[in-house]
């Protein structure tokens, strides 16, 4: 999926970004393939992950009351992660917080990049809404988020619904991964 050189990107930010998670009618999909995230919001509870000191997670609680919202609607939010073995101390970090997003009532999944790899699962992250509306992550050379670019070509949107059902298909619950991978269950707050 390459654009012509010299074409600009129109990637959405900000609000408009955040509007797509208000907007759609019945799932949301996510395929994370990065090992590692830069995003300021969530660094020092990172920060506090790693020196295992206790953390009130106020910069997740806005994100966990939209998916108790829309899980109430009866709206689906999914997600597969692609992660390395052994796990970055960022992904670890991930399995950790996704019990809470998942308690919300988001789905989030494993997959190992050697499973990823051998399912051809593209190597950029995207979100999917509907079926029928891609948005493609982009992310600079510090691993933090410039914008998502929304792809209307459907012969790739069909390719990224192939995609999510192959990750989907293979992937583990994130408790299950949690228990192989021994990251403990507890909230540290």
């Amino acid at each position: 999926m390459r654009r012509p050189r010299g074409v600009a990107l129109n990637l959405l930010v900000g609000d408009e970004f955040n509007g797509l998670f208000r907007s759609f009618a019945h799932t949301a999909f996510r395929l994370e393939v990065r090992d590692r995230y830069d995003a300021p919001y969530e660094n020092e509870s990172l920060r506090k992950f790693l020196a295992e000191e206790l953390d009130d997670l106020l910069w997740i609680q806005g994100w966990l009351a939209m998916i108790r919202d829309a899980t109430a609607a009866g709206r689906r939010f999914t997600r597969v992660r692609v992660v390395s073995l052994p796990l970055s101390e960022y992904s670890r970090f991930g399995v950790w917080c996704a019990q809470f997003t998942n308690d919300a009532g988001e789905d989030i999944r494993y997959l190992t990049r050697d499973q990823a790899r051998a399912e051809e699962l593209p190597e950029h992250d995207y979100w999917l809404f509907d079926s029928r509306k891609l948005v493609r992550m982009h992310f600079d050379e510090c691993d933090r988020f410039l914008g998502g670019e929304v792809v209307a070509d459907p012969a790739v949107v069909v390719e990224h619904n192939y995609w999510r059902d192959a990750a989907w298909h293979r992937a583990v619950e994130r408790d299950h991964f949690a228990n192989e991978q021994n990251v403990e269950r507890v909230q540290r707050q």
